[in-house]
């Protein structure tokens, strides 16, 4: 396992603070993972050339890894469900869903070819077994969800939103859907970056929101979402074409989605693709990170420091209030804060 240790200086609120930082590599493999899920000790994950496996937090020597397929497919979703297993479905057509129960034993559960299929992002809520994934809109302008009810598919009968032509999501980090209780919000980007949310005890009922965040070509918008609770949220994103720009990529509501605050326009280390908020910080503490850095606010996302240069990490789960693993281009790490 290997590690290293970082000491940053913070500057928040006109004062600044040390801050120890250790990172411990859990896992290396040729392999891009951009979703995780934190399990029983473990940090589970789907990826590349049809990976899955897990790695545990304490003993990183225990450890299993297996393919889902011989297709060397790309995972980039990950759902949990109560009993332990997950399900997760590949980009590209066909899209091939699979259940993977606490036994590795692996289902196919459903097959779509229409040839412009693209799932994004795919979140359950473990303790309902209420969930979504989310696939990019068809050639002809049909959006395509498969959603579970306690666990089993189910039929939208919701008209479901209307995309304008070159909106879609980004399928960076499984984090463009966020839950809160019944509520759920999903984030797009492209031509425009909106908010989508619905209520599970209203699913006929769609809200959408429009954000003021940067949006119009293909490679902008909105790349990951985070709720405290069923008003403060921040979203993150920008441009993965110029990832230095960070005018309009970061921003933040308290009312549950309908208006967004842009904040640290021009003052943060640009275009991220995964952000999370510390639990039980209710929104005060929250880490993000892209490509090229991992940086903290703590003041509600109104200021970000970068805490690490270190590059390749694509998405992010807080373990406990003092620990995040982190995923992406050949690695599984943990990071600790050390103060």
């Amino acid at each position: 396992m290997k590690s290293f240790f970082l000491f940053v200086s913070l500057t928040i609120f006109g004062f600044s603070k040390s801050q120890n930082i250790k990172i411990d590599t859990l896992l290396t493999d040729n392999i891009s993972i951009r979703a995780i899920e934190v399990y029983d000790g473990k940090v589970w994950y789907a990826g590349s050339q049809s990976k899955f496996g897990f790695v545990d937090f304490q003993k990183p020597a225990n450890k299993k890894q297996i393919k889902i397929n011989e297709l060397n497919q790309e995972f980039r979703v990950l759902a949990r469900f109560k009993d332990g297993a997950f399900q997760t479905v590949n980009i590209g057509s066909p899209a091939q869903f699979y259940n993977i129960d606490k036994n590795f034993k692996i289902t196919e559960l459903l097959k779509l070819t229409d040839s412009t299929t693209f799932y994004d992002s795919y979140k359950v809520d473990p303790k309902t077994n209420n969930g979504l994934a989310i696939s990019d809109p068809f050639k002809n302008g049909r959006v395509d969800f498969y959603m579970v009810e306690n666990g089993s598919p189910m039929d939208i009968a919701a008209e479901l939103p209307t995309y304008a032509k070159g909106e879609a999501h980004f399928a960076a980090s499984n984090s463009n859907i966020a839950m809160q209780g019944n509520k759920v919000w999903i984030a797009t980007g492209g031509t425009k970056a909106r908010i989508f949310k619905f209520d599970w005890s209203r699913i006929s009922r769609w809200e959408v929101f429009e954000t003021p965040f940067v949006q119009g070509t293909s490679s902008q918008g909105i790349y990951s979402i985070d709720f405290a609770d069923e008003n403060f949220g921040i979203a993150v994103g920008g441009d993965y074409k110029n990832q230095s720009e960070n005018i309009n990529n970061i921003a933040t509501t308290n009312d549950g989605g309908k208006t967004w605050q842009i904040q640290a326009s021009g003052q943060n280390a640009g275009y991220s693709t995964c952000v999370k908020i510390k639990p039980k910080s209710k929104g005060k503490e929250i880490i993000a990170l892209g490509d090229n850095h991992i940086s903290y606010s703590q003041d509600f996302g109104k200021t970000w420091t970068k805490i690490s240069d270190e590059k390749g990490f694509y998405t992010c789960e807080w373990l406990d209030a003092k620990t995040v693993v982190l995923a992406g281009k050949d690695k599984i790490s943990k990071l600790s804060f050390l103060d």
